[in-house]
């Protein structure tokens, strides 16, 4: 069998930490940032755990 490729979408999407959770980066933080408060962006810079119910199939395209 020839070895599986890592959607190449998916990779920059998510990444593994070292206990093997999956982080995503939350949206609204490209463009029109004047109106968003400060309190709002800072918190916007955080990453998120992915939802447990979509973490499975995350892991299947990123070869996990």
């Amino acid at each position: 069998m020839p070895k599986n490729k890592t959607h190449s979408g998916a990779k920059k999407r998510f990444r593994v930490t070292g206990s093997g959770k999956l982080m995503r980066e939350q949206a609204n933080r490209r463009h029109l940032l004047e109106g968003k408060s400060s309190r709002r962006t800072r918190r916007l810079a955080l990453d998120k755990a992915v939802a447990p119910a979509d973490a499975p199939g995350i892991k299947k395209l990123l070869g996990k």
